[in-house]
């Protein structure tokens, strides 16, 4: 697995950027020798967060954690995304791609429980009206929820906003 490591208001030393490859080259089992891992550190007052993101075949693996230790995040998004793998594999492996993907077929062979299978609980329908973020967030507030779909005002396209940790928000633009 090739790594790429950046901090962001800290520096990656020898010990950390050692700490990640080797908790993260567990994750050599699953993957392709050549298949990129990119980890970014971040370090705000007391909070070190981990995030880790895996590109595959079109689709993206990822996780962050956060704690107060920069050893214990690493730790944990370990932990994350080899749970993240085996819960979802049969989701995220196109079976008749697989020889030519970035997962080693020791891993494509192996089965593992499906007991969480994605299950549809409930459909709503509603009318996109159009508006502006600032408005689709006050929207979402008022609903309760951590998320809205709506139509962006000025681009006419379908937009999401969501509540951020730390009480921001983010919108998601289709990307044409």
């Amino acid at each position: 697995m090739k790594f790429t490591i950046i901090g962001k208001n800290i520096d990656v030393t020898p010990g950390l950027k050692s700490a990640v490859e080797d908790k993260l080259g567990k994750l050599e089992k699953y993957f392709n020798p050549d298949t990129n891992v990119n980890v970014t550190l971040h370090v705000e007052k007391d909070r070190h967060k981990i995030e880790v993101t895996i590109p595959v075949k079109g689709k993206i693996i990822r996780s962050e954690q956060v704690s107060s230790d920069m050893y214990a995040s690493i730790d944990l998004v370990e932990e994350v995304i080899e749970r993240q793998l085996k819960k979802y594999k049969n989701k995220i492996v196109d079976k008749h791609q697989a020889e030519k993907s970035s997962f080693k077929m020791e891993f494509l062979e192996q089965d593992y429980m499906d007991d969480d299978d994605i299950r549809i609980e409930r459909v709503k329908k509603f009318d996109l009206k159009p508006m502006y973020p600032e408005d689709a967030c006050v929207q979402m507030e008022l609903l309760g929820h951590n998320f809205f779909v709506f139509i962006n005002a000025e681009t006419d396209e379908t937009n999401v906003v969501y509540k951020r940790k730390g009480n921001t928000y983010g919108l998601i633009e289709p990307e044409l």
